[in-house]
C-alpha cells in the first residue's frame, strides 16, 4: 500500500488541479467578453477597480475599460456604496465634458453578472509622474506648453461649478494622437466636488463636504483645512504644485510624511522653482507659480483661462 500513496495522491492533484483550471477558464472566458468589448490585457489593479486594455469587436478600436467586478463589491458592502458612487460620478463627469484635453469617454453600464465599467480613450503615452522620474525635469518652454493644455481642461470643469481635487502629476497624461505629440490629457474625476456658491446650499456636493480628499504633495490649504467652500482655484494651487514637480523634480515641500505635507502646505511659504533647477526659469513663470501656490485663493489667478493667458505671455528664445 505504501506504494500506491504516491499514485493516489497524484491523482487527487491532478483533479483538483484540473477543476481550478476549468473554473479559471470559465472566468476567463466570462472577463473576456464585456458586451461589444474584449478585454485583452490587464493594464492595472488597485484598491476596487481594474483598468483593461479592450477593442472593440466591430470597429477594431482600442479602448480602455475600468470595471469594478460584483464579487469585489461583495466583500465589503459598506466600501462598495462609496466606490460604486465614486465610479457613477466620475463617468458622469467625464461624460458631460468635452475638452480636448480631457479624456474621452465612450460608454458606460453594467454587465449581466452586475460589474459595473465604463470605456474611455486607451491613451498611449506616459503621465507626468512617470516622465520626470524617468527623464528629470523639464524645460521651462516644454512645461508652459503642457501647463496651458491642463488649463483647458480645467477651464471647462470649473465652467460647469466641477472641482477636481486631485490634480497632480500621475492624473496628467502626456500622450501621442495622430501626428501630434505631448498631447496633455487630465485624468481621475473620481472625487470631482460640485463648487459652492453663495445662493445654493454648500452640502450640495458631491462628495461630503468634510471630506478632506487628494493628495497631500498636491492639496491646496483650503482642502487640507476642510473648507466648506472650495472653488476652481483650489486647482490651480495643485497646478501650480505641478508646474514645480515638472521644472524641478521635486515636491514643493519634501516631507517624510503625507500629515508633514499637509502642515507644510497650510504653513510654510514656497521658494521659486528656479533656485532649485538646472534650467534657466523666467522671472515670470517663477511669479506665475508662487502666485498658484498662494495660501489664500483670492491671491491667485482668478481662474484657469486667467493663468492660461499668463503662461502664454511668457517669451522664449525657443517655443516648445
Amino acid at each position: 500500500p505504501i506504494f500506491v500513496l504516491p499514485y493516489a495522491a497524484n491523482t487527487v492533484l491532478a483533479y483538483v488541479a484540473a477543476r481550478v483550471v476549468h473554473h479559471l477558464g470559465v472566468e476567463v472566458r466570462r472577463a473576456h467578453d464585456l458586451g461589444s468589448y474584449r478585454l485583452d490585457v490587464l493594464l492595472g489593479r488597485g484598491g476596487m477597480g481594474e483598468v483593461w486594455r479592450a477593442s472593440h469587436r466591430m470597429l477594431a478600436r482600442p479602448a480602455a475599460i475600468k470595471l469594478i467586478r460584483r464579487d469585489t463589491l461583495a466583500r465589503d458592502p459598506a466600501l462598495a456604496a462609496t466606490a460604486v458612487d465614486r465610479f457613477e460620478r466620475e463617468a458622469q463627469v467625464i461624460a458631460s465634458l468635452q475638452s480636448p484635453h480631457t479624456v474621452e469617454l465612450y460608454d458606460f453600464g453594467v454587465t449581466d453578472d452586475g460589474s459595473l465599467f465604463y470605456v474611455m480613450e486607451l491613451l498611449d503615452g506616459v503621465n507626468l509622474e512617470t516622465l520626470v522620474r524617468k527623464f528629470g525635469p523639464l524645460p521651462p518652454e516644454r512645461v508652459v506648453y503642457l501647463l496651458r493644455q491642463a488649463c483647458s481642461s480645467l477651464a471647462e470643469a470649473h465652467h460647469r461649478g466641477l472641482v477636481h481635487r486631485d490634480i497632480k502629476p500621475a492624473n496628467i497624461y502626456l500622450c501621442h494622437r495622430g501626428m501630434e505629440y505631448d498631447v496633455v490629457k487630465v485624468l481621475d474625476f473620481g472625487i470631482v466636488k460640485k463648487a459652492a456658491i453663495e445662493d445654493e446650499p454648500a452640502v450640495r456636493v458631491l462628495t461630503g463636504a468634510n471630506d478632506i480628499t487628494g493628495t497631500p504633495d498636491y492639496m491646496a490649504p483650503e482642502i487640507a483645512m476642510g473648507a466648506a467652500r472650495v472653488d476652481g482655484r483650489a486647482d490651480l494651487y495643485a497646478l501650480g504644485c505641478v508646474a514645480f514637480w515638472l521644472l524641478t523634480g521635486r515636491p514643493v515641500f519634501e516631507e517624510a510624511t503625507p500629515m508633514a505635507a499637509i502642515i507644510a502646505h497650510v504653513q510654510r511659504q514656497p521658494i521659486p522653482p528656479s533656485t532649485t533647477t538646472e534650467f534657466e526659469v523666467p522671472a515670470a513663470l517663477d511669479q506665475i507659480v508662487l502666485d498658484c501656490l498662494a495660501k489664500d485663493p483670492e491671491a491667485r489667478p482668478a481662474n484657469a483661462d486667467a493663468l492660461s493667458t499668463r503662461l502664454a505671455a511668457i517669451s522664449f528664445a525657443r517655443p516648445w
